[in-house]
């Protein structure tokens, strides 16, 4: 049976992007997003907010951007997986820790320093890590097109509807 690795997350960053380069140059991009869950409790009838914290790392070009153009505070959309990693500290005690290896990653919100406020729900540049295993570029995506409003299509003077392209099963 096959499997599914896919985590989607937007959110708000908790810190600036920490970037840093391995021994042979590539690019790593470690960030903070925090989700935030509301509801209402049943017994009190209160509002109760819950702030989940997600580890988040970026590689090659995709860390490059993601270091450049992401702010703390700022909000994003990041695709990915999720992985699980193992270590042992300096005391000799094993350590676990869960990330998402981001994949595609979305500048969501205004342009910073854009004046005004407003335009909360413009979408930045979009960005993907390539589908090709290790050492790959990133490649950006292009923007999302907005389709164009469409005129109901006007009936012919017979009143005849040809539809003869359609397929009938």
């Amino acid at each position: 049976m096959a499997s599914i690795n896919k985590v989607i997350l937007i959110g708000n960053l908790g810190r600036d992007p920490e970037v840093r380069y391995t021994a042979n140059g590539a690019a790593i991009c470690n960030i903070t997003i925090a989700t935030t869950r509301n509801w209402k409790d049943k017994n009190s009838g209160d509002k109760v907010e819950e702030t989940e914290w997600h580890r988040v790392v970026f590689y090659d070009r995709l860390a490059e951007i993601a270091g450049e153009y992401l702010k703390k505070g700022r909000p994003v959309y990041v695709e990915g997986r999720l992985k699980t990693r193992k270590w042992t500290d300096k005391d000799g005690v094993e350590k676990y820790t869960t990330e998402v290896i981001a994949e595609n990653m979305q500048l969501l919100g205004g342009r910073e320093g854009g004046g005004g406020g407003g335009g909360g729900d413009e979408v930045g540049g979009g960005y993907s890590r390539g589908a090709q295993g290790g050492g790959g570029g990133g490649e950006r995506s292009a923007p999302a097109a907005r389709p164009a409003a469409s005129k109901p299509a006007a009936k012919s003077s017979t009143g005849f509807d040809d539809m003869d392209d359609d397929i009938p099963f």
